[in-house]
């Protein structure tokens, strides 16, 4: 009886798991892929960077990431975000030059543009919490950032963040089958068709919806140009990573594995958007619960 009890109770477990950690959040329609293979080496190659005297080129050991994840399938959207902003007001902060500017192409499904790091920040918050001010960011008025990841996923489970450099380098250039990188997010060393599988080089003169191009290999669209994107890792200073290139990006170099760039989080260029990370990704998460759920079946029989 006892143990008819219990698969009940991991059925039950497992069905609430999959309801919390659906793609719809607060009204919010996110596609996310699933980055395996946990626990994967770095990368070990070296290359050549179109900036010379870039001191953060070539990030050896980049891409190494212990853990599952979901990662969002496209960019955040124009639609996404002002489905956020309606719902939670539109962000605001010190400093205040974070948060002064509004989107050069406005689209519904063009990605959004001209996004601070701080503002990407909020809507990642809004989706954990339902609070620009709660999640695994906190954002102090002198314009300090703190980031804690652990405790949001104590406080509410599933968390959705803005990618690590790791996260986000691992989604576009590490091969599924787990065989290594390649140069370019489309699995391969052969720079992407401008204007047909990739938007970049000003091929159409601005970003294209996020449909539009060809997907790539981990399932991800457009980490090879349309807007660069920000990662959530402080390289340098009070810089933040950005990764992929953008649709104005007039050398394919953006677009590799071997390209890193970065800039201040109170940046809104409009060239600039981001997408979204979530962890811990749903087999992990449900693990996770069914594992605390049996510790706690096996004290309560004692």
């Amino acid at each position: 009886m006892k143990k008819v009890r219990l698969l009940a109770v991991v059925v039950c477990v497992m069905a609430v798991v999959n309801v919390a950690l659906a793609d719809t959040i607060r009204g919010i329609n996110i596609d996310f892929v699933t980055i395996g293979n946990a626990g994967n080496t770095g990368d070990t190659r070296t290359g050549t960077d179109p900036w010379v005297n870039n001191p953060l080129a070539n990030p050896y050991g980049c891409g190494a990431v212990s853990y599952d994840y979901r990662i969002g399938k496209y960019e955040v959207t124009n639609a996404q975000w002002n489905t956020f902003t309606t719902a939670a007001g539109v962000p605001t902060g010190n400093p205040s030059n974070a948060y002064d500017q509004s989107a050069s192409y406005t689209g519904a499904q063009q990605p959004t543009n001209g996004i601070s790091w701080y503002e990407a920040a909020q809507f990642c918050n809004y989706l954990t919490s339902g609070n620009k001010g709660l999640g695994a960011y906190q954002l102090g008025g002198n314009g300090s950032i703190t980031v804690n990841r652990a405790a949001a996923v104590s406080a509410y489970g599933t968390i959705y963040v803005i990618p690590t450099e790791d996260e986000w380098y691992k989604a576009a250039y590490y091969k599924p089958d787990g065989s290594g990188y390649s140069l370019y997010a489309n699995g391969t060393n052969t720079a992407p068709t401008a204007g047909v599988q990739s938007n970049y080089n000003r091929a159409i003169g601005a970003p294209w919806n996020i449909t539009n191009g060809t997907q790539e290999q981990n399932g991800t669209f457009d980490m090879m140009g349309n807007v660069w994107e920000w990662n959530e890792t402080l390289l340098y200073g009070s810089y933040r990573g950005i990764r992929g290139g953008s649709c104005s990006s007039d050398y394919e170099g953006y677009l590799r594995s071997s390209f890193r760039h970065y800039n201040y989080p109170d940046t809104e260029g409009s060239q600039l958007g981001f997408r979204v990370a979530s962890v811990p990704e749903p087999a992990s998460a449900a693990i996770m619960t069914l594992a605390g759920l049996l510790i706690a079946l096996k004290r309560k029989q004692r």
